[in-house]
C-alpha cells in the first residue's frame, strides 16, 4: 500500500515538474515578486512633491522650507504664489501636500508668539497624504523646539518615539516576511487544486478510483506534492529576505519549516475541496482566485484585523493566511519562541483537518 502511495506522490511531482512550462509557473512568479513587491507595494511616502506658498518670505519660513525639502519624503520642492495656482496643483495631483505660510510667519517667531502654517492635503489619496503630513509636522516640531530652546523657552512635553523591532520603520521587512506567506499560498492551492480536475479532464479520474488506494490515500498523495511546492517557494523567498534584502531572522529554523508544512497541509485542505468541486482546470482556477482575494483581505496583510467589524473577524479565524502571517513576521523580527508559534499553529491544523473532511466527504460523495 505504501509502495503504491508513494508511486502515486512521485507521479503528482512529475506532473508538477516535468513540464518546462510548469517549472516556470511554479519558480519565475516567485523570482519576479521578490524582486517586484519590495519596492512597489510600499506605504512609504518618498520623492514625493512638496508646493509651498510663502506669503512670508523672511528668515524663518525660508530656513524651514530648507529643512523640509532635505527630507527623504520630499525631493522635489514647488513654489507657488497664489490661491489659483495652489487649486490647480492639488487638482492635477502635481502635489500631495501644500504648505501655506502666512505673512506675519517669521514675525511672530521673532516676538515669540505663535505661528501658525496651514497644510492643504490631497484627500484622493488620504493614506500617504496622511503620512507625508506627518513627516512635514515633525520636521516643523523639530525646529519649533530648537527655535524655543534657542530663546530660553521652556518647550511643551514631548514624546520619544523608539520602534521596536523594526527600529527604522523598514517597509521592507514587513513586506518580505508576509511574501513568505502571499506566494507560497498561490502556487500551494494552485498545485493541489488542479489534481482531481486535472484527472478528470484528462479522463484518468476513473483509473484511479480502481487503484487499490482507498479515497484518503489519494488524498494524501495528491497533497504531498503541494506541501513540498509550498516549503520550496517559501525557502526560496526566506533565503532572498535574509542575504539578499538584509531582513533579520530572529526565531528558529525548526519552528519555521514546521510552521510551513503545517500551513501547506491547512492550504491543501481547501486545494482539495476546490478541486473535488471543480470539474474543469479552468473551474479549478476560478476557485483558487476566488478563495484567494478574500483570504488576503482578511488576513491583516492590507489592514489589521482589528480594524474590520466583528463579524469579519470571526471569519478571519478561518483563514490559515491570518496565522500563517502571524508566525512568520514573529519569528523574522520578533524571535517567537515554540509557545507563542503554538498559539497560532494548532487553528492551522484545526482548519487543516477542517478543509481534508470537507475535501474528503465532497470526493467520496463524487465518486458515489
Amino acid at each position: 500500500m505504501w509502495g503504491r502511495l508513494g508511486t502515486l506522490i512521485v507521479k503528482e511531482l512529475a506532473l508538477s515538474f516535468r513540464d518546462p512550462q510548469s517549472r516556470r509557473l511554479l519558480i519565475l512568479p516567485v523570482i519576479l515578486q521578490i524582486a517586484l513587491f519590495p519596492f512597489a507595494a510600499t506605504l512609504e511616502v518618498k520623492n514625493a512633491t512638496l508646493a509651498v506658498l510663502n506669503r512670508d518670505g523672511g528668515q524663518n519660513s525660508i530656513e524651514l522650507i530648507q529643512r523640509l525639502s532635505r527630507t527623504a519624503a520630499f525631493t522635489r520642492l514647488r513654489l507657488i504664489h497664489s490661491d489659483a495656482e495652489l487649486e490647480h496643483v492639488v487638482d492635477e495631483q502635481q502635489a500631495l501636500l501644500v504648505l501655506v505660510f502666512p505673512q506675519d510667519f517669521s514675525r511672530s517667531i521673532a516676538a515669540g508668539r505663535r505661528a501658525t502654517i496651514q497644510a492643504v492635503v490631497d484627500g484622493r489619496r488620504s493614506n500617504a497624504a496622511q503620512i507625508a503630513f506627518s513627516y512635514a509636522g515633525s520636521v516643523v516640531q523639530d525646529y519649533a523646539t530648537e527655535r524655543a530652546a534657542a530663546a530660553g523657552i521652556a518647550t511643551e512635553s514631548r514624546i520619544d518615539l523608539r520602534n521596536w523591532y523594526n527600529p527604522n520603520l523598514e517597509y521592507r521587512w514587513h513586506i518580505l516576511p508576509n511574501l513568505v506567506a502571499i506566494i507560497t499560498t498561490i502556487g500551494a492551492l494552485v498545485v493541489t487544486a488542479l489534481t482531481v480536475a486535472r484527472e478528470r479532464e484528462q479522463g484518468t479520474f476513473e483509473q484511479l478510483l480502481v487503484s487499490p488506494l482507498t479515497p484518503g490515500l489519494i488524498m494524501v498523495g495528491k497533497t504531498v506534492p503541494a506541501i513540498v511546492v509550498a516549503v520550496m517557494q517559501a525557502t526560496i523567498i526566506v533565503l532572498a529576505a535574509i542575504f539578499v534584502y538584509g531582513v533579520p531572522f530572529h526565531g528558529s529554523v525548526l519552528l519555521l519549516y514546521l510552521s510551513m508544512v503545517c500551513y501547506g497541509l491547512s492550504l491543501a485542505g481547501f486545494g482539495l475541496f476546490i478541486s473535488s468541486v471543480a470539474r474543469t482546470q479552468q473551474q479549478a482556477f476560478l476557485g483558487v482566485f476566488s478563495f484567494m482575494v478574500p483570504a488576503i483581505l482578511l488576513s491583516g496583510f492590507i489592514a489589521p484585523v482589528e480594524n474590520m467589524p466583528l463579524v469579519f473577524r470571526w471569519i478571519s479565524w478561518f483563514d490559515p493566511l491570518r496565522h500563517f502571517i502571524v508566525i512568520v513576521e514573529g519569528l523574522f523580527l520578533k524571535g517567537f519562541g515554540a509557545g507563542l508559534v503554538w498559539s497560532e499553529l494548532w487553528p492551522l491544523l484545526l482548519i487543516a483537518g477542517s478543509g481534508f473532511l470537507a475535501g474528503d466527504w465532497m470526493f467520496r460523495r463524487r465518486v458515489a
